[in-house]
């Protein structure tokens, strides 16, 4: 029923499927319908790690760069939060999805801005998506630093791989650079 193509699952919805995704209707032919790649967190880390991680944020201690990261809801207006690692490299700051598209990549390019949080100081900031050339630096440094805990999500692509290679792995990667609101 699918396939993958540079990591994103692309499906087919056929004759004999009649109605496609959200209750879209099906044409003459067939309709290909795109699903972003992503990596959802296991229970352990949903439950445990990233509740402990955001906790420890929330009260002060930044755990290596941990932020609680602070964007509204692209449908809802709500404030969502997620613990993240805010990545310092050459002096511009940076924020890297490793498990790939999940809901706050979603909703800050929806928003184009968000907060970032440690204990009771709030950062208002606007992020600006790099594309894929842009990220490969970006991604080695973030892999440099957080390997141990990020590098399953990088399919073998460590912060010693080529160039090619992370060029390879980055359009499944989202990353902002984080920019002052002006």
């Amino acid at each position: 029923m699918g396939r993958a193509v540079g990591g994103t699952t692309w499906r087919q919805w056929g004759p004999a499927l009649g109605v496609g995704p959200h209750g879209a209707r099906r044409g003459e032919g067939q309709t290909w319908i795109v699903t972003a790649h992503y990596r959802p967190p296991g229970w352990f880390t949903r439950n445990v790690f990233n509740r402990t991680v955001a906790f420890l944020t929330r009260h002060g201690v930044s755990i290596l760069g941990s932020r609680v990261l602070a964007v509204r809801g692209r449908s809802s207006g709500v404030w969502r939060t997620t613990p993240v690692n805010l990545l310092d490299h050459r002096g511009h700051r940076y924020l890297v999805s490793a498990r790939g598209e999940g809901q706050w990549v979603r909703n800050l390019r929806a928003s184009g801005s968000g907060e970032l949080r440690v204990g009771r100081r709030t950062e208002a900031f606007r992020g600006r998506e790099l594309s894929d050339d842009e990220k490969v630096p970006v991604l080695r440094a973030y892999l440099k630093r957080w390997k141990f805990e990020v590098g399953a999500f990088f399919e073998g692509v460590g912060p010693d791989s080529s160039d090619a290679e992370i060029l390879a792995i980055a359009a499944r990667h989202p990353a902002f650079e984080v920019l002052p609101v002006t």
